[in-house]
């Protein structure tokens, strides 16, 4: 009989693997982080997950850095369209708030964005679009310019933010330490214990986007 399983077949007779691209590496690193996170995205988990070496990789990419760049900015072509109802602020920070809600889908990703820095036509795609936006406001184009870094930089810092492992045992001794502070020797923290622990994170994370744009709209950038 030929068909015995002991019987190892030919190189000629297995199927021939997929040929290695950069868009199937990013496809395979989007998959894995999905299902396993962003820490099992390395080299040596995608040269399983591919059928190949690590080193067959690095022609490819350059490093596990280049490839959660890479990854983020495959994942910023899920954001939508851009929202076509309401004021430029308005769908401004939409657009922001869907981007911030892609990284607490992924909160490993969303620790990694603060560093990352993605090339890829998504990216760009979002900088056109945060640009076009600022530009409807009538926001100069150079505070435009600088403005588009600071609000990916805030919007990116409030996942990390979220999704950092706080315990509730933590939050409750700030929030003690807030309600206890004696009004005589910290009478303004003392006098505004509610207002610093008021409102849902939420509330919060919209005013203080705001915030950032009413400060890009408003500040001169320097000579």
């Amino acid at each position: 009989m030929t068909d015995r399983p002991d019987i190892p077949r030919s190189r000629r007779e297995r199927p021939a693997k997929p040929a290695l691209s950069r868009e199937g590496i990013v496809a395979a690193a989007v998959a894995v982080l999905r299902a396993e996170g962003l820490p099992k995205v390395t080299m040596r988990r995608l040269a399983q997950e591919l059928d190949t070496g690590p080193a067959s990789l690095y022609v490819y990419v350059r490093n596990t850095a280049e490839l959660h760049a890479l990854v983020l900015d495959e994942l910023l072509g899920t954001l939508g369209p851009v929202p076509t109802d309401g004021s430029w602020r308005e769908r401004l920070e939409q657009v922001l708030t869907s981007y911030t809600a892609m990284l607490f889908e992924h909160p490993s990703l969303a620790r990694s964005a603060l560093t990352a820095r993605p090339s890829g036509p998504h990216y760009l795609t979002l900088i056109e679009t945060l640009l076009t936006l600022l530009d409807e406001g009538g926001v100069p184009p150079a505070q435009a310019a600088w403005g588009v870094d600071l609000l990916l930089q805030h919007a990116t810092a409030q996942a990390a933010e979220h999704v950092e492992d706080t315990s509730d045992e933590e939050w409750d001794a700030v929030r003690r330490a807030v309600r206890d502070a004696s009004d005589r020797t910290h009478p303004r923290v003392a006098a505004l214990a509610g207002e610093l622990l008021s409102g849902p994170p939420e509330a919060r994370q919209a005013w203080a986007l705001r915030a950032v744009i009413t400060g890009i709209e408003r500040t001169a950038v320097p000579d």
